[in-house]
C-alpha cells in the first residue's frame, strides 16, 4: 500500500450535552477532564427556545478534542460500548458513537459527585496530505483519491481495532 494511502486518526472529540447551565454542567465538565485529563471547554447556544428555557450565549454542554495519544483513548470508549458500531454510525470520514455510563470505561472509576453520565465520542480520519484543505497559507482542494469512504471508514476500524460492524 502507498504510503500516502494509510488512513489515520485525525481528533477525538469528547462531549457532553447537558441542556442547562449550573451544577450539571459542572459535573459533566469535571468527567471530562478526569477521564480525558485535558481541560474541557464549554458549549453555548445559538439559538432561542423558548419552550426550553434556552437562550443565546447559554452554556449547554462541554466538550474536549484530543489530538496526541488519541489510539489509546479511542480503544478504551470502545471497550466500553464492546467494541461494537453500527454502519450507520459511519459518515465518509467521520464516526460518532455514544458510551451510555462513563464507569463502562476501562480505568474510569466511579465519583459520587458526578453521578452517572453518558457521553459521545466522535473519530475523524483522515489520509497524509489532508492538512492542504484547513491550513490558512495557499489552500487546496483534496483530490479524490484523497478522500475517505465509508466503506474505507468500517475497514480501517476492523482492521485496527478489531471492531464488529452489525
Amino acid at each position: 500500500m502507498n504510503k500516502m494511502e494509510e488512513i489515520r486518526i485525525e481528533k477525538v472529540n469528547v462531549s457532553i450535552g447537558v441542556g442547562q447551565a449550573g451544577d450539571p454542567l459542572d459535573r459533566a465538565t469535571k468527567l471530562l477532564e478526569s477521564i480525558t485529563g485535558r481541560k474541557a471547554i464549554q458549549t453555548t447556544t445559538k439559538k432561542r427556545i423558548p419552550t426550553w428555557n434556552v437562550r443565546p450565549g447559554l452554556a449547554v454542554g462541554c466538550v474536549v478534542t484530543l489530538r496526541k495519544e488519541k489510539t489509546e483513548m479511542v480503544k478504551n470508549f470502545l471497550a466500553g460500548i464492546k467494541n461494537k458500531l453500527k454502519s450507520s454510525q459511519f459518515s465518509g470520514r467521520c464516526f460518532t458513537f455514544g458510551v451510555p455510563e462513563y464507569i463502562e470505561i476501562p480505568g474510569a472509576e466511579y465519583d459520587p459527585e458526578v453521578g452517572i453520565i453518558g457521553l459521545q465520542v466522535t473519530v475523524t480520519l483522515e489520509r497524509p496530505g489532508y492538512r492542504i484543505k484547513r491550513r490558512s497559507v495557499k489552500k487546496g482542494k483534496v483530490g479524490k483519491r484523497s478522500e475517505i469512504s465509508k466503506e474505507e471508514s468500517i475497514e480501517f476500524m476492523k482492521n485496527k481495532f478489531g471492531v464488529e460492524i452489525e
